[in-house]
């Protein structure tokens, strides 16, 4: 293939000129030159590229052609595409400068260099920096681009003008009754909550309600909580004066048999239907062994159904909660569901724990938009809530398919767990090769974590190695480029002697 140069002045809107080498197919050189473009700045963030048959003119290709790499380079994360908007370059952040280096430092550096000026290099390759993330593999965040607008809009105006005045004045703590109402009706039938709506009280989400439930010092001065899970929420209670207390798990779910040997926990957190991050459901003689410590011990169970809903290899595994509705404080949002943007969630209280709760919140209403309220009840009982959520079942269902299939071809020797539900799978590595293997994530532009990052300090059990993959955030268009990436970061199954 001969050289061809491009100037594209004329319809990229600045002096660029691409070239093609002799390498390779006509469609790799394309990539490999529009990469470059992009990689020296020469492309900006948000700069519109040519349709297909002005460049593949241009250019003297077929217009396939440009079509198949600019397809690519959208699933690679260096372009985006959009209905009415074309193809433009990915919006791809500068890095922060470094920070100033003390003087007395670039004094010291200059000596250690032999005279040379402080970061230069002497027959020594620099050292490789990890590139901005290209792909969020992160767990926890459901696929933005799927939030039902047009659905949510029509319950907003249905919601605004049914709405009582009263609904304009100040927020009553306990929620809005149409929510309230609704959340009822919905998780006695969805997930087997016994509740009515005065024992239901909104708020903003789960890290708001254990404020509130450590406002009311039901938590102290211990609490069980799992031995992995949210550092976040661990180091909310103990802010609050509650000290956790780790229990161990294994692959039914947490050792609740351990409980009655844990002095002065009064409380235990758990994660029943989906152990986060680890995966798989509480194990049914565990739940009775749960509700027995609290009956026993005049304790709660605090239940957090994070992503009950998303169920793939059976039906739904039923709460906690409705084994015991004195015992367990059942804790949902729509933070998975439909977006944490939102800001909703609820807990379903004991009856005598309603009051304490009201009087930790105060008077008023302050954390969640009353309109916001109105919108979700009219969202639940008009159905909307259950075709959304089918729909993204079905969605994260074939993303999750397509994570399990590309592993098993490109790396059959890592196991994959935690995949019958939920928005994330957790990857097994072998023992000590976790901080490797997320280097080596960092340097293919892969934001995830590892399973390190969950354990609790004073855990006893023995440490986890494991990548924490949410499959969920990227959308459809880039899912492959990131799982290319994914499997290019693991570690190499072992050679047969």
């Amino acid at each position: 293939m001969a050289d061809r140069w491009v100037n594209s002045a004329a319809i990229l809107g600045t002096d660029l000129h691409l070239e093609l080498t002799r390498a390779g197919s006509r469609r790799a050189a394309l990539m490999g030159a529009l990469r470059e473009a992009v990689r020296d700045g020469r492309l900006a963030p948000g700069t519109r590229l040519p349709p297909y048959r002005s460049l593949a003119a241009d250019l003297g290709i077929a217009r396939n052609t440009v079509a198949d790499a600019y397809a690519e380079l959208v699933a690679e994360g260096w372009l985006t595409a959009r209905q009415g908007s074309g193809t433009r370059v990915a919006p791809r952040p500068a890095p922060p400068p470094p920070p100033p280096v003390p003087a007395h430092q670039r004094r010291t550096a200059d000596r250690g260099s032999g005279g040379h000026p402080a970061g230069a290099t002497r027959g020594r390759r620099a050292p490789r920096t990890a590139p901005r993330p290209v792909h969020d593999l992160r767990q926890g965040r459901p696929d933005a681009t799927a939030f039902p607008r047009t659905a949510w809009l029509a319950s907003a105006r249905r919601a605004l003008i049914a709405a009582p005045h009263e609904a304009f004045g100040p927020g009553d703590p306990r929620g809005r009754p149409e929510l309230r109402r609704a959340l009822a009706d919905y998780l006695a039938r969805a997930r087997g909550v016994r509740t009515d709506p005065g024992r239901i009280v909104v708020c903003s989400g789960f890290a708001h309600a254990l404020r509130l439930l450590s406002g009311t010092r039901l938590l102290r001065p211990r609490m069980a909580v799992e031995s992995y899970g949210l550092a976040f929420h661990r180091s909310l209670l103990g802010s609050a004066g509650v000290r956790t207390v780790p229990l161990p798990l294994d692959a039914d779910g947490a050792l609740t048999d351990r409980l009655t040997a844990l002095d002065g926990v009064r409380a235990a957190l758990l994660t029943p239907a989906h152990q986060f991050p680890t995966g798989g459901p509480l194990h049914p003689e565990r739940r009775a062994a749960a509700i027995a410590w609290a009956r026993g011990n005049d304790a709660l169970v605090l239940e957090d159904d994070y992503d009950g809903e998303f169920r793939y290899d059976r039906r739904p595994v039923g709460a906690v909660q409705g084994l015991d509705p004195e015992r367990v404080l059942y804790l949902g949002s729509v933070g998975k569901s439909l977006s944490p943007a939102l800001r909703l969630g609820w807990m379903v209280l004991p009856d005598h724990l309603v009051d304490r709760v009201l009087d930790a919140k105060g008077e008023r209403e302050e954390w969640t938009s009353a309109l916001d309220q109105l919108t979700l009840a009219d969202f639940i009982e008009s159905g909307g809530y259950d075709r959304h959520v089918r729909r993204m079942r079905r969605r994260y269902r074939r993303r999750r398919a397509e994570l399990v299939a590309t592993l098993a071809e490109r790396a059959p020797h890592i196991r994959v767990s935690g995949i019958s539900a939920g928005l994330h799978a957790v990857l097994e590595l072998p023992p000590g090769t976790e901080r490797s293997a997320l280097r080596a994530a960092a340097l293919q532009g892969l934001a995830l974590d590892g399973l390190g990052d969950y354990r609790h300090p004073d855990a006893t059990t023995r440490p986890l190695d494991g990548l924490v993959v949410g499959y969920a955030t990227p959308p459809e268009r880039s899912f492959p480029g990131a799982l290319e990436a994914l499997c290019r970061a693991l570690p190499p199954g072992r050679t047969p002697s």
